[in-house]
């Protein structure tokens, strides 16, 4: 991680000053790696060498590529989504507004394509773009149910496997891949990805009604006040007397808020158990993402990448 942060910080520079300025705002917010961190582990965990001639290594190189795709759309998210917080400090968009978040944001999407590009694997190539298109399909698909309480279950979990678990599959099967592992294993860690991915939203739809803020990072409730259908939103609207349900109806579907609904949402979903609800679907997930892992020989490793799973269901930020 220390060789992917060295990488990361190095391709952020760019006679811009703007550029690098934006990005050590970003750097300084932090933030938990864990995509890149998985790209590492996964490829730790078939086996993978770095050739002596190779200045960098693939897995480092490609753990810095897949954070700055995860870094570019946080940049989009926060301008799409109005979002004055990330990670506990004003967001980019805040501080440096709109205009310079979204460009750079594109410069780190082409930054991701060149470490693609110097990597020279095709395969690499695929795995890693195809998931760029995907999580821009997830926003846009995430976009078009905004504020429809008739979304179905199915609906929703494609827009979460869209946004979030796309990358987590990309990150970790690129670590069989540069490791020249058998399929079997590459579409175990595939697997492992898109279900840490899917758990790891399932929470983060949850603290947005169940986190204290300071704690989380970003304002609790943004996902309330933009319409943004979530399951603990459905849940409880599914299981809502009329009263409450025309209550859900005018403050996501209608847009009708006033200061006292936040509180009054949350009350009601958690009189429904919408919370729990989530966590354990989240935790069904995170099940099946520590078992995809049973194609490996039992390792200090592999019983660590099943717990990173199962802290995904219990963490709160």
């Amino acid at each position: 991680m220390a060789a992917c942060n060295r990488t990361i910080v190095a391709r952020m520079d760019s006679p811009v000053a703007l550029i690098p300025q934006l990005a050590a705002h970003l750097v300084a917010a932090g933030g938990k790696r864990l995509r890149p961190l998985l790209t590492l582990a996964a490829a730790r965990l078939c086996g993978y060498e770095k050739d002596p001639a190779s200045a960098t290594a693939r897995h480092v190189a490609l753990a810095a590529c897949v954070e700055f795709i995860h870094t570019a759309t946080l940049l989009h998210d926060d301008v799409v989504d109005e979002s004055l917080l990330r990670r506990g400090l004003a967001s980019a968009n805040a501080v440096f507004g709109n205009k310079a978040s979204v460009l750079v944001g594109d410069f780190l999407f082409a930054r991701a394509f060149q470490l693609m590009t110097e990597d020279g694997s095709l395969r690499v190539m695929a795995i890693l773009s195809a998931a760029s298109a995907t999580i821009a399909e997830g926003e846009v698909l995430q976009m078009a149910t905004q504020n429809d309480l008739s979304t179905p279950m199915d609906r929703y979990l494609d827009v979460i496997h869209g946004k979030t678990a796309a990358l987590f599959a990309a990150a970790c099967q690129v670590g069989a891949v540069v490791a020249g592992r058998p399929e079997r294993e590459e579409l175990a860690l595939e697997a492992y990805g898109d279900n840490l991915g899917m758990a790891f939203q399932l929470v983060d739809d949850a603290l947005d009604y169940a986190a204290d803020q300071a704690e989380l990072g970003k304002t609790v409730g943004d996902d309330f006040r933009e319409g943004k259908i979530t399951l603990p939103v459905l849940a409880a609207y599914g299981a809502g007397d009329e009263t409450e349900r025309a209550f859900w109806r005018r403050v996501i579907e209608l847009s009708r808020q006033d200061h006292t609904d936040l509180d009054h949402a949350m009350a009601l979903i958690a009189r429904r158990g919408a919370i729990e609800t989530t966590l354990e679907r989240a935790r069904h997930y995170a099940t099946a993402a520590r078992d995809a892992l049973c194609v490996f020989p039992e390792s200090r490793l592999r019983r660590l990448m099943g717990d990173i799973a199962l802290y995904t269901v219990s963490r709160g930020r």
